[in-house]
């Protein structure tokens, strides 16, 4: 038998005193894949006081209510909660509030009444989604009926909006400062004959609060899955910078960004086209009444629901969004577009809002060439779960090891042909047989106290499409 150098953690080499000495080491035993726990974290600007910070400190949240207290009931970071619970229940959750910015502007609207209520009936005003509706008696008059809609408006709490009446004219002010309060939408139904409503849209919200600091602020912690409110070009960017930095190798926190678009098909896959960026998804539902900010937060919850990084979504249902009317639904050539430049499409299917498809926006390489590799949301997932579980099992197995050379690299490579082959059995990478000769662990040339490794991964991708030819036959 050859002999077998032991290393031992506690018991010196050095004992003299007779006896038996026994340690323990796990270091061995733990060889399953790790958990994928997805942890959510939504940035997003609150109402309550700061007093005077620009972002609060990381909250976690369980709840709407809690999200009320914390960040202001109505305010965007409340909302977004609300849209994530109700399509993740279980998430694990992080809220990051945001002070309005400094040289915000708030948006407007208003509701002018008109007209005395020939018959009793039901007046309904929709708000960014959300009914709020008050009984109109016959013989009521403008000025009452803008009263009383506007009491009950203010005594909803999570209402997007402050309402002031004057007369027959009730104005809308959004609760956060910023373009996103030009994104709450207006409309109404009414059954009572003889009143009707004109509508001023909200508008002239500008300057969004800066995700910046914030972000800076919860680097040093790993979020799988990060969510936008904004659709700017400057917290574009500086998420798509984020997300670069905590995903590089030495910051060994990989996540991926959300953000929606309600807008058409060209101004949005503009928008995509600018960020190119694999670590990036942005969830399309033209024509929405929601805002940008809460089709990202149902979005993110769901893809936080799905552990298994190479399962596709198609067909989930995202909650909370309302059916948009038929003209806003686009053509399959329009679907097929976005799916090629970088935008998730959302469909409607037995009057429910799904996924069609989740991809990233990366559609280019460097060069500006046409490069598909990203193109899967399930791609860069999968990538980094291995990346996790190779990292994983080589910190248990080598946190203390000597590099010998004739045995280290071979151990070390046999530790992560061991994890492929784990990773290959959950249908998250595939071809391990055919492609591993290509996995190299050699010593450093330049370091001869490192391994480098080139681990080869084959992917596996969500099934899509399904072609039949069907041959008439006589």
């Amino acid at each position: 038998m050859s002999e077998t150098n032991i290393t031992f953690n506690n018991i010196p080499a050095s004992i003299r005193v007779p006896g038996n000495y026994t340690e323990y080491d796990v270091t061995g035993a733990v060889t399953a894949l790790p958990v994928n726990p997805q942890e959510v974290l939504i940035i997003a600007p609150q109402t309550l006081d700061l007093n005077g910070a620009s972002y609060s400190a990381p909250v976690k949240v369980y709840s709407d209510t809690e999200a009320a207290t914390a960040f202001g009931a109505g305010s965007l970071a409340h909302l977004m909660v609300r849209q994530a619970l109700k399509n993740n229940a279980n998430m694990n959750l992080t809220v990051v509030g945001l002070a309005d910015h400094s040289a915000g502007v708030v948006a407007e609207g208003a509701i002018q009444v008109s007209g005395t209520a020939s018959t009793a009936g039901v007046l309904t005003l929709v708000i960014m989604g959300t009914k709020y509706a008050i009984s109109t008696s016959k013989g009521e008059v403008a000025a009452d009926i803008a009263r009383r809609l506007n009491a009950y408006i203010n005594a909803q709490e999570a209402s997007p909006v402050v309402a002031k009446v004057s007369g027959d004219t009730i104005t809308l002010t959004a609760k956060n400062k910023g373009e996103t309060g030009n994104e709450i939408s207006l409309s109404y139904t009414n059954t009572a004959t003889g009143v009707s409503l004109t509508i001023t849209p909200m508008a002239n919200g500008q300057q969004n609060a800066d995700m910046t600091d914030a972000l800076a602020s919860v680097a040093g912690t790993h979020y799988n899955i990060i969510v936008s409110p904004f659709v700017d070009t400057d917290n574009a960017n500086a998420l798509k910078e984020h997300l670069e930095a905590v995903s590089a190798p030495t910051a060994k926190k990989p996540a991926i960004g959300v953000m929606g678009w309600r807008k058409t098909l060209a101004t949005g896959t503009t928008f995509t086209s600018t960020l190119n960026f694999e670590r990036l998804t942005v969830a399309w539902y033209k024509g929405c009444i929601e805002p940008c900010a809460l089709i990202a937060a149902g979005y993110a919850a769901i893809i936080a629901s799905e552990e298994d990084p190479a399962r596709p979504l198609n067909t989930l249902a995202v909650k909370g969004l309302s059916l948009v009317d038929d003209s806003q639904i686009p053509t399959w050539a329009e679907y097929n577009q976005a799916l090629y430049n970088g935008l998730s499409p959302l469909n409607i299917v037995n009057s429910t809002v799904q996924i069609m498809r989740a991809i990233t926006t990366y559609t280019k390489s460097a060069t500006g060439v046409d490069d598909p590799s990203y193109l899967e949301l399930g791609t860069i997932r999968s990538l980094d779960y291995g990346r996790k579980a190779i990292e994983q099992r080589l910190a248990l197995r080598f946190g203390r090891s000597k590099l010998v050379k004739a045995k280290t690299p071979s151990a070390v490579r046999s530790e992560i042909l061991d994890v492929m082959y784990r990773l290959e059995n959950a249908e998250i990478w595939q071809s391990v047989d055919a492609n591993k000769a290509k996995l190299i662990c050699t010593i450093n040339a330049q370091d001869d106290t490192r391994i480098d490794s080139e681990v080869p991964a084959d992917v596996v991708k969500g099934l899509h499409v399904l072609a039949t030819k069907v041959m008439l036959v006589s």
